[in-house]
């Protein structure tokens, strides 16, 4: 390593790297799951003074998500969307998405 006249004696190794900008990355999982292995859990989040009602792990592709999403919009007359392995649907409705979801096999944590 090229000593530069601003170190002031340290002694930093190739592997010591000032760049906070490397994060980690996190693992997804890629395992599919049946809706009877699922255990899905509720949260809700106050957004923009409006209430987000959330259903989170999936452990489905990417398109069966986005094909299950549309199938509760629509039974439930709601907006919604997908982030990260979990569905987002605006309003405090958890029970009918619990009602909905267990209809088709999901299950939740108790």
């Amino acid at each position: 390593m090229k000593k530069n006249l601003f170190e002031m004696g340290a002694d930093f190794g190739d592997d010591w790297s000032s760049d906070n900008k490397n994060k980690p990355v996190k693992e997804i999982s890629s395992e599919i799951k049946t809706p009877e292995k699922h255990q899905l859990h509720f949260a809700k989040e106050k957004r923009r003074g409006k209430v987000v009602t959330i259903v989170k792990p999936f452990y489905l592709l990417k398109n069966d998500l986005q094909s299950l999403l549309k199938t509760l919009k629509k039974k439930l007359g709601t907006g919604g969307t997908v982030k990260d392995n979990s569905l987002e649907f605006q309003g405090d409705i958890p029970n009918q998405v619990r009602m909905h979801l267990e209809a088709m096999n999901y299950r939740f944590k108790i």
